[in-house]
Order: C-alpha cells, then structure tokens, then sequence
C-alpha cells in the first residue's frame, strides 16, 4: 500500500479505488457461490462486501431477496446499474466495521472480504453468523494464497502468511464467542478449493480459496 494510500480512510480508498479503475471485476458471480447455494430453496439473503455486485446480480437472477453491502458507492452504482426487471436488490453503502444486519437472513455471504486497508474481519464474520435465521446459510470464501503472477519476494511481503485457513475462520466465529455455539451449526463445507485464473498478460494458472460453509440449526 502506497503512503497516498496510508493516509486515507477505508471509505474513501475503496471510493477511489472503484471511481479510477472503471469496473474493477467480470461482474460474474463467484464460483464458490454458485456451487455452495446452487439447489438451496430462495429466501432473503445478505451479500457483505459486495462490491460490483456480481454475487448479489446472480442471488436475485434465481430468486432471492437480497441486501448488498458495500463500502463503496461507486461500486454499488455498477451493480445497481447491471440489474434486471424482477431483481429484488436493496443496495447499502455502509462500512462494515460499524454496520451491524437490522434482521436475520436466510443466508449471509462474504466472498473475498480482505482489504488492503484496515478491515475488522473477524468481528464482521461474527456478525455475519449471528445475521443467519435458523435453518439458515453462511458461506464465507476467502483468498489462501497469491495469483501466480505475483512475485511476493519483488513484492517484499508474503501476503499468503496472513490468510487464514478454513479452520481458522470456523475457530475465530466461535471461540470466546457467548452468543455463537459451533454445536448450533452443521458445517457442509470446510475446504481449500483450487480455482482457474488468468493473468493479465493472459498466462492461466491456479489459486486456491478457503470455503466454508455453515447451517444454523
């Protein structure tokens, strides 16, 4: 992260960030998402972080009542601008780290929720859980490793020590947590996924993502 960068807040580097770059991702929705939910029964559902909106787009293409919450306006203008007649999308800017879920969905999704700046990740996973209604879905997917055209020694700092695994991730929803009990939850998936990549100079490669998937009882 640059000094420039350093000195703003997370709101406003997010802001910049999606009003420079222009559409910043392929507007398609995760395949984590789509193969995690595929075959679950619609209902209401929360994307945090959503960024272009991309998750959010395809929740509400197959039938869900979705909230999408992101930091940045700009990049909710694009997935506000993107959706189609029928789509059934409230759309929220608000910064994560103070905002708390006003009800209980049926499920909750944070896809690739890291930020270069400051992100109180754990605590906003913790209020991602207790956000499910019973009988509900969490999926939370999340980076463990670097895209291989990322050269962390030239980078001079090896982001894939700071990602957590799966394991983790289930620990840190529940441990010294009174108001979660991991016995309250079925885990359905709990996996390190390889995932298909292109570089920008157009070589393929892979990357692999933490999965984890919960059911409230």
């Amino acid at each position: 992260m640059s000094t420039d960068d350093a000195d703003q807040t997370a709101a406003e580097y997010w802001q910049n960030r999606y009003l420079s770059n222009g559409r910043s991702w392929s507007g398609n929705v995760n395949a984590a998402l789509e193969r995690e939910i595929a075959g679950v029964t619609p209902g209401t559902a929360l994307d945090l972080g959503s960024g272009e909106g991309g998750d959010a787009l395809w929740l509400a293409h197959n039938g869900w009542t979705v909230t999408a919450v992101d930091i940045a306006p700009a990049a909710l203008a694009i997935g506000a601008a993107a959706q189609q007649p029928g789509d059934d999308i409230t759309w929220v800017a608000a910064d994560l780290g103070e905002w708390h879920p006003p009800v209980r969905y049926d499920l909750v999704t944070a896809c690739f929720l890291h930020s270069t700046v400051d992100l109180p990740r754990e605590s906003i996973l913790r209020r991602a859980a207790e956000a499910v209604a019973p009988g509900g879905t969490l999926l939370i997917v999340g980076h463990a490793g670097v895209p291989h055209w990322v050269d962390a020694e030239a980078d001079g700092h090896d982001h894939a020590e700071e990602l957590p695994t799966a394991d983790e991730v289930l620990d840190s929803l529940f441990v010294d947590n009174p108001r979660l009990t991991l016995a309250d939850w079925t885990v359905l998936t709990k996996a390190l996924v390889a995932r298909p990549v292109t570089a920008p100079d157009g070589s393929t490669g892979s990357i692999d993502d933490t999965v984890l998937t919960l059911r409230r009882a």
